[in-house]
């Protein structure tokens, strides 16, 4: 990639909460919390951050300001970023650029959100919706269901089941895996097992797809936050032994085939996934099979297969085979969410890209303890924000 190199120095979680569990706890402790164990991780002070890029997307205006004046007061730049679902890689995607373009050395990037329980709802009721032309679309093809966000990805699965063959158990089978992961994650939201007669027996959500709500996310509350600098501060602090670089990054909203291809595997975002994805290999030089650990945007089952396709981890229609195959777990061709993917792990938006790279920095540097992949050097994430923005990041371990 043309300009400075970016390295990931510190990151930091809190762990994931259902809303409202811990009473009393904000999102300025949220990210005080996270933001704190990111500097200490890279081993640098609150006064060596330069900008701060703070994602949410429910809260009120400068929530971000209010969120880092936990760290400190230093008069810093503090943008506040709101991208739906994406919001946190957003902010890394910012961050990322401001040291690459040579802007800064030092640059803060957290997220955090505090939600209510039960499905998303819609803020403001006197203006155009943000996913209007998206669901109007997706219900000319499938007749419109209640919520909205997970008939939208069961839609796209349904499309999947019809022109591939694939089975509401490749679907749920994901979920099964998700869960087994994030029994080993001290971070996740949820740490119990599931066979798949208990996801397929879970309560569901949208009968088309067999999508259940143990192959959902759920709402959450946490913060996530990353730590970057440039080769020279890195070089400067002697940093390498906790540096993981970024070899490749790329955001793509919607395209003319989000509603061109009359398709609600379009519409969901595959094909926003697919241009990242090909930018991203292209800047890193290299290809699916290169990649070790990927942690993508499993917000329901459904969209974890259609990712696999759209990262080109297959070939399109084959999502179910990776499945069927075991190849997406330990002992596979790649570890997909180790720590246990939003299913399991947890979804509070705005922390979601961040706690995603959190998990990648500790797979690179081999400090993930029981869900540690073997031998990892290369991870890919993935995150997206239906309205939308795709986001996918390339790291490379340099030890």
């Amino acid at each position: 990639m043309s300009g400075n190199r970016v390295f990931v120095i510190g990151v930091g979680m809190t762990k994931f909460e259902k809303p409202g569990s811990k009473p009393g706890w904000d999102y300025p402790d949220m990210a005080r919390e996270s933001g704190t164990a990111a500097l200490a991780d890279a081993g640098v002070s609150y006064a060596d951050v330069e900008q701060a890029h703070v994602g949410y997307v429910y809260g009120d205006s400068t929530s971000g300001q209010r969120a880092v004046y936990e760290l400190g007061m230093t008069g810093i730049p503090i943008t506040n970023v709101n991208n739906n679902c994406s919001t946190g890689s957003t902010a890394l995607y910012l961050a990322t650029q401001t040291i690459r373009g040579g802007l800064a050395d030092c640059v803060l990037a957290l997220g955090f959100e505090k939600m209510q329980p039960g499905s998303l709802s819609v803020a403001y009721e006197d203006r155009a919706m943000p996913l209007g032309l998206h669901i109007q679309a997706e219900a000319e093809l499938f007749d419109f269901q209640f919520p909205a966000a997970p008939w939208m990805f069961g839609a796209a699965g349904r499309e999947h089941m019809d022109k591939y063959g694939t089975t509401t158990d490749q679907f749920a089978r994901i979920a099964v895996k998700n869960h087994r992961h994030s029994v080993n994650n001290p971070y996740a939201q949820f740490d119990d097992e599931y066979s798949l007669d208990d996801v397929t027996a879970s309560k569901m959500i949208y009968e088309p797809a067999g999508l259940t709500r143990l192959q959902c996310s759920p709402t959450s509350d946490g913060s996530g936050a990353v730590i970057l600098a440039s080769e020279a501060f890195v070089e400067r602090r002697g940093l390498w032994d906790r540096a993981v670089e970024i070899v490749g990054q790329a955001m793509v909203t919607d395209l003319p085939s989000t509603f061109d291809d009359h398709s609600a595997i379009s519409i969901v975002g595959a094909d926003m996934t697919r241009h990242a994805a090909r930018k991203v290999y292209e800047q890193a030089n290299i290809g699916p099979t290169d990649i070790d650990v990927v942690e993508l945007h499993d917000c329901f089952s459904v969209n974890e297969l259609l990712t696999y396709e759209a990262l080109e981890l297959c070939d399109e229609g084959m999502g179910g085979t990776l499945i069927d195959q075991d190849l997406t777990t330990y002992g596979g061709t790649w570890v997909v969410n180790p720590s246990g993917g939003l299913i399991s792990k947890g979804h509070p938006l705005g922390a979601t890209g961040l706690a995603q790279a959190s998990e990648l920095t500790w797979q690179l540097r081999g400090t993930a303890g029981d869900r540690q992949v073997p031998g990892a050097r290369i991870a890919l994430q993935h995150n997206i924000g239906l309205g939308g923005a795709a986001v996918v990041t390339a790291y490379r371990s340099v030890m």
